[in-house]
């Protein structure tokens, strides 16, 4: 895979195995993906970033090089929360840069408030949290999941939302943990795990999550791609105002949902320059 020469690591969580990528020495820097992606994503931006962090990138379980239940049931945003909060207990992960985006906001921002002690900052990338859909956009992609089910090819549906072109060998990348269909269950779970109505099993621990980042002390950075059509400028606006310390830098141009494929470098100087 291009850009990928990472060795692989693995921690044991109970009955399933966790991969991550473990790179770099400094400050730790917690980076958590979203749908359908993996720590692949975060490649180009650990390559500007590991030369003054300590890059740490894990996989949940059912994506990339992790564990992935085959039983639908098992995947909720308690079992994928309660399973990063633990990996980073057990790394013993402390004075952490946690940055988010996509599904890894909802997580990560969980992570921040429910053990604060550990977080020094927060980095947020084109994600929210909320109990409903943040627009129309939102709603025809889980429709789009609704239907073809554990059809969906991962490295598509990422090429899709690019504003920067990649090569069929990047786009291989990302299917590459997906072989067959019973492994992407995981993928076709995530957007029915995102609250959209006050009454959805999600909407109670989210919308807690979001009254508590009033009060997250902590200095954030919010930085978007300007080309996303889920989480536009509005949205970022939206995630400053919440955070009581927060930086809003203006929109990255050229980039779109995936701004880590889109413009991972740039991303990783300002994320070594937030830390700094």
């Amino acid at each position: 895979m291009p850009d990928w020469s990472f060795e692989p690591q693995y921690l044991q969580l109970g009955s399933l195995r966790m991969h991550y990528v473990d790179e770099g020495a400094g400050p730790p820097v917690l980076l958590l993906h979203g749908e359908p992606t993996w720590s692949f994503l975060y490649r180009k931006v650990i390559a500007e970033l590991a030369g003054s962090a300590r890059c740490i990138a894990p996989d949940y379980f059912g994506f990339g090089r992790s564990d992935k239940p085959v039983d639908p049931e098992w995947y909720s945003y308690d079992a994928h929360f309660l399973a990063i909060e633990r990996f980073v207990r057990e790394l013993g992960l402390r004075d952490l840069t946690v940055v988010v985006q996509d599904w890894g906001g909802p997580i990560g921002f969980r992570l921040c408030v429910e053990q604060p002690q550990r977080v020094a900052r927060l980095v947020v990338l084109n994600t929210g949290i909320g109990a409903r859909a943040p627009n129309d956009e939102w709603l025809r992609f889980q429709a789009y999941m609704q239907r073809v089910g554990t059809d969906i090819e991962a490295g598509r549906l990422v090429r899709q939302t690019l504003v920067q072109p990649a090569g069929d060998e990047v786009i291989a990348g990302y299917d590459a943990p997906f072989p067959e269909p019973r492994s992407r269950i995981g993928i076709v779970r995530f957007p029915e795990l995102v609250a959209t109505s006050s009454d959805h099993p999600s909407a109670a621990a989210m919308l807690d999550v979001r009254e508590r980042l009033r009060q997250f002390e902590q200095p954030a950075l919010v930085l978007f791609g300007a080309d996303d059509p889920i989480f536009p400028r509005p949205a970022a606006e939206a995630m400053a105002e919440l955070l009581p310390n927060a930086e809003l830098d203006p929109p990255l141009e050229g980039a779109g949902h995936f701004l880590q494929e889109d413009r991972g470098a740039a991303i990783g100087r300002r994320i070594a320059t937030f830390v700094r």
